[in-house]
């Protein structure tokens, strides 16, 4: 590590600091954890009012992620909100000291998980850009080794505080408080470097070449930037992940509710006093510190071989760690107990960087923020399910049974975070393909080269365990209409979705003049000019005909004068419309039905216009109506992609088409040329030698 921080001129300092706030943060929860008995006889709690308590700590620290992520989703602000946090801890475990009751208790537990939470959402992904990959397993590994140390010092000070100062559980506190403030102040020179200074940024300089703006882009950067629960449903896509977070959950059984009955079972079984405890703890913390030291070099050469061994490693870990856990609690002997669970706590420790390195590596540099903050999120969850999980076995089968239960859910976590494993280098390299791509796009929007209004790119897509799309391509340019052809459950309609935001695919990108909006809510991708005209129900039954205008041209806003102005245009367009203005949706034909979807468009203006099945179902008269409306919206400037079953109207429309089967696009080209491919047209559509 030495090495690599200095060719990188780099120094300890971050990851000190950020190891700093980390031991801070275990002042307050293990000087809880070590004194909860003689906290609960002071205020008169019990071991179930204890747990209620950090049932509602640990929900605290579950929502917290959430703002923090957010905030610093597109401000590099991380370092300022790691020194308030640490701020915030030191004031809250002061304050534990003066605690009178119940709630004010309660309330110091929770603000005390509010800012807990935020550790990461913050301190991994601040490490990750901070310093270079060839290092990141090393410094996860210190780091946590730093955080492990904390779990000596804490517990160590609560034996020392107590034993040679004489403290009641008030002074610990106190004490610890004070501390907490001066290692606190210690971190004010603590920076952001910004977002993936060193893996992204450099995948972007590998595509990069000379060029100057030739063209103005009417689309903002705000307009297709990411929300925050646009990037969290995104995330969620990722197979990786959602396996991991089930390892998240795991771990978040062992890390807080563990703790808490552990101190009970060291009480109970063992009669260990708060001095005791305190060195039990320090001790196991211990051999962490060891465990993740030797663990670094290890660590880093697995890493190198391939992600998806440290994803292997870490389930190994996991399923070791919990049967470990379970035999320390069922030996009769205190040195073979002390072992089990020193042993199981550094396999426990090992897990962090494990897990965090493989999560922060596949995803893009502005969201790992989120991907912390949903990985803490799975932590809290995994904790609250174990308080509560313990606490029923505890009453029946008492403490020895109520953590020699967690084998079960610490052996199915591990085979979930092991088959994660084979995903891994997937879900890597679509990453990079995509910063690849998004820098590549750019740079010949930049050297003024052609880039098509939509393209879609290696689009997959399922519906649960069923595939739908498979690697689907598909380009657009402005003002262009194309006709998606195919026999029903082809696909077709899916992609519509797709495109239009109403699905969201598990790879593969959607772009609107270079821009990616592949995971935009299907709100903003109106806004950008995005319309769909839907199969089947494309109107609202319910309203008449004129209200049903006035819902399409919601998104207009409130300029009265605009929407009436548009409104007024469709009915110009479709003089049939004009004479049912009042009458109710449900009671036009399916014909008339049509025209009021197809007057969507005339009020939107939308730069692409999706339209799925235009002609299915009407006379051919009416047909003709509507083939020749679509004519006059594509020559005002919108673009349209149109799913059709007849070939001939498709025909009488188009000059390019694509034709999809089994969810796959088998043809793209002129209509001219698909005629004569016999293994499709032909064979689908008119029977096999059928004449057109």
């Amino acid at each position: 590590m030495r090495e690599v921080l200095r060719v990188n001129q780099l120094g300890y300092y971050p990851v000190l600091a950020l190891g700093v706030l980390a031991i801070i943060d275990q002042f307050q929860g293990y000087a809880f954890t070590v004194l909860t008995p003689d906290i609960g006889a002071t205020l008169g709690l019990g071991i179930g009012t204890v747990a209620a308590l950090r049932v509602a700590q640990t929900f605290a620290q579950a929502i917290s992620p959430l703002p923090i992520a957010a905030i610093v989703r597109n401000r590099a602000s991380r370092a300022a909100l790691c020194i308030g946090t640490g701020v915030i801890w030191s004031v809250v475990t002061l304050f534990t000291g003066f605690v009178p009751g119940l709630l004010a208790l309660l309330a110091v537990l929770v603000v005390d998980g509010l800012s807990t939470g935020s550790v990461g959402a913050l301190h991994y992904p601040l490490l990750t850009d901070i310093y270079p990959p060839a290092g990141r397993v090393r410094v996860f590994s210190f780091y946590n080794a730093l955080g492990a140390f904390g779990s000596i010092l804490s517990p160590l000070l609560v034996a020392l505080l107590s034993v040679f100062f004489l403290l009641t559980w008030r002074g610990v506190f106190v004490a610890l408080g004070l501390i907490a403030v001066l290692g606190s102040l210690s971190t004010l020179r603590l920076r952001d470097p910004g977002f993936g200074k060193w893996d992204t940024e450099a995948i972007r300089a590998a595509v990069i070449h000379n060029g100057s703006a030739v063209r103005p882009d009417s689309i903002e950067h705000k307009d297709v930037d990411l929300g925050f629960f646009e990037i969290a449903q995104r995330l969620m896509l990722i197979p990786t992940l959602r396996r991991m977070y089930s390892g998240y959950m795991v771990l978040g059984m062992l890390l807080v509710p563990f703790a808490t009955f552990l101190s009970y079972f060291l009480a109970d079984r063992w009669n260990m006093d708060a001095s005791e405890r305190g060195f039990f703890f320090a001790g196991i913390a211990a051999a962490s510190v060891v465990g993740l030291l030797l663990f670094a070099k290890r660590g880093e050469r697995v890493f190198r071989l391939g992600p998806q061994r440290m994803t292997r490693f870490a389930s190994y870990a996991l399923a070791l760690a919990v049967l470990l856990l379970a035999l320390g609690a069922a030996v009769p002997s205190f040195i073979p107990m002390v072992v089990c669970f020193a042993v199981g706590e550094t396999l426990i420790a090992i897990l962090a960087p494990c897990i965090n390195i493989v999560m922060l590596s596949i995803v893009r540099a502005r969201h790992r923020p989120i991907a912390s903050a949903l990985a803490g999120i799975a932590v809290a969850v995994g904790a609250i399910a174990g308080t509560i999980l313990l606490s029923g076995i505890d009453s029946r089968f008492g403490l020895a049974g109520a953590i020699g239960s967690l084998v079960v859910p610490g052996v199915v976590g591990a085979l979930i975070l092991g088959s994660a494993g084979r995903l891994v280098e997937g879900d890597l390299d679509r990453m990079i393909s995509e910063v690849q791509e998004e820098e590549t796009v750019k740079q010949s929007v930049t050297a003024g080269h052609h880039v098509p209004l939509l393209a879609c790119r290696g689009i997959d897509f399922s519906y649960g365990k069923l595939q739908v799309l498979f690697d689907v391509g598909l380009t657009v340019d402005e003002g262009e209409m194309v006709a998606l052809l195919g026999v029903n459950g082809a696909g077709k309609s899916t992609l519509l979705n797709v495109i239009s935001g109403l699905a969201l695919p598990q790879s593969g990108t959607v772009r609107l003049s270079g821009h990616d909006i592949t995971y935009l809510d299907a709100e903003r991708r109106l806004k950008l000019g995005v319309a769909q005209v839907p199969g089947g129900r494309a109107v609202f039954p319910p309203l008449t005909v004129i209200d049903n205008l006035r819902v399409f041209g919601h998104t207009l806003g409130r300029d009265r004068t605009r929407v009436n102005e548009a409104i007024e245009r469709a009915l110009a367009a479709f003089p049939r419309l004009e004479e049912r203005r009042n009458q109710h949706a449900v009671t036009l034909s399916g014909g008339e039905q049509q025209m009021l979807a197809l007057s969507k468009s005339l009020i939107l203006a939308p730069k692409l216009l999706l339209i799925d099945e235009l002609s299915l179902g009407l006379a051919p008269v009416v047909v003709a109506q509507l083939v020749d409306m679509v004519r006059t919206i594509n020559a005002s400037g919108t673009a349209i992609v149109l799913v059709e079953q007849s070939v001939n109207v498709a025909f009488s429309l188009v000059e390019r088409c694509y034709f999809m089967e089994r969810g796959q696009v088998r043809f793209e080209g002129s209509p001219v040329d698909l005629v004569e491919r016999d293994d499709l047209l032909r064979a689908v559509f008119l029977g096999n030698g059928a004449p057109l």
